[in-house]
């Protein structure tokens, strides 16, 4: 069962690597993911923002929600240096 607790525990962690290289897999349904890499610009209460840049020099920002990453629907990598550390 889902806790405030839970949900409240992975805002602190995301919150703790802002400013840090991550790669992300959402989910899109259908059996498809998309895996990217960016950097984890921003934390706010209810989302947090995803900077991501392609091949033609364009930034896109996304936001996903900390509930995405309760349930799954989002899986975050941090990369520390050399070291990976997954958000939970």
């Amino acid at each position: 069962m889902i806790e405030k607790g839970d949900l409240f525990q992975i805002k602190k962690n995301i919150e703790n690597f802002v400013g840090e290289k991550v790669q992300l897999k959402a989910n899109k349904g259908r059996k498809k993911s998309v895996i990217r890499e960016g950097i984890l610009e921003n934390s706010y209460p209810s989302i947090f923002i995803v900077r991501f840049e392609n091949d033609y020099e364009t930034t896109r920002r996304v936001s996903y929600s900390y509930t995405d990453v309760l349930t799954k629907a989002v899986e975050l990598v941090v990369y520390k240096g050399d070291q990976k550390i997954q958000v939970s």
